[in-house]
């Protein structure tokens, strides 16, 4: 059975139409066990308020018309993002290692507050279970996000000093994490991901790219000024995922006899053949000319912003 404001196309499948923040939803759903939530909003360039409250209501109903109903299992997908990314993060982190993002008007900040909801209603409903997965870096078609588009861009972005590690989670490895939890194989908190990791050199072999390193002060505080001004789609916070590591630890899964299918090399070249041509320079997509023009300037500052910087004084001189 699935659950939406309209019938999709899938076939074989029961279709209750509702919104998942209409109050009402608990009478649509009495008659089932597990409930998996997957009715989120991460657009990139969506207003933030609106795509945050959007994502909590929808989280907050689904939490409490499950309770009214009795549903027996709810699964909700977060991600392992919430973990934060740092210079010295243990790789791989412990899936028990403490939420340590900082929170933001960005997804990150989004997935942080949809955990806090789910902790308020496990004290309010001891009775319901409640299964959350986080997932790393998702790939698959259709997935489009600030660490996808990083690869769409002339240059790999790195900190002077530090060295990213990289994890992902095809979309099908996902699904099949969902199954588990679903059925209770698994529950409480569950990270998923390919095993292992690649290395930054590996990344860069693979995608042909080549890497900007700069120094921490200037990356950080030329996005958050990008960010305000409203060049970049994505708060500054975002920058830490693609510079810092972040790899998790899939102990529970593993533990349960789940493995992935695909490896994070296999995930990462299908992401590079989903770039279909696209160009993102600071997490902004451009035309073929307009990128190749940026990419001009990328070398001396964070992913084109003195191309910006030049074509703004060109502009106040004419």
């Amino acid at each position: 059975m699935a659950i939406d404001e309209q019938r999709g196309d899938v076939p074989d499948v029961t279709w209750r139409v509702i919104d998942v923040r209409d109050p009402l939803l608990a009478n649509r759903i009495s008659d089932i066990d597990v409930l998996v939530h997957l009715s989120v909003d991460y657009t990139l360039g969506a207003d933030p308020a609106e795509r945050r409250a959007y994502n909590l209501r929808a989280a907050q109903t689904v939490l409490t018309a499950s309770a009214a109903a009795r549903v027996r299992r709810v699964v909700l997908v977060t991600s392992a993002m919430v973990y934060g990314a740092a210079p010295d993060n243990p790789v791989p982190l412990p899936e028990d290692s403490a939420v340590a993002a900082e929170s933001d008007t960005g997804v990150v900040g989004d997935h942080l507050e949809i955990e806090a909801l789910v902790r308020r209603s496990l004290r309010s409903h001891p009775g319901l279970d409640v299964t959350v997965v986080r997932p790393a870096t998702v790939v698959g078609p259709g997935i489009d996000n600030v660490l996808t588009r990083h690869f769409e861009s002339p240059r790999l972005l790195t900190v002077k000093g530090c060295t990213p590690r990289w994890q992902f989670c095809h979309v099908d490895d996902l699904v099949s994490a969902l199954e588990l939890a679903a059925l209770g194989t698994v529950s409480g908190v569950v990270a998923v991901g390919g095993d292992g990791w690649l290395e930054q050199e590996q990344v860069e072999e693979i995608s042909g790219l080549r890497r900007l390193e700069l120094p921490a002060g200037l990356t950080f505080g030329t996005a958050q000024r990008l960010h305000r001004i409203g060049v970049t789609p994505a708060p500054a916070t975002d920058l830490h995922y693609v510079v810092y590591p972040w790899v998790v630890d899939c102990a529970a899964l593993r533990e349960a006899g789940w493995r992935p299918l695909w490896t994070n090399e296999a995930t990462f070249k299908q992401l590079l053949e989903l770039r279909g041509g696209r160009h993102t320079v600071v997490g902004r997509r451009l035309s073929g000319k307009e990128a190749t023009l940026t990419a001009a300037g990328a070398t001396v500052a964070v992913l084109g912003t003195a191309a910006i910087v030049r074509a703004a004084r060109k502009k106040r001189r004419t």
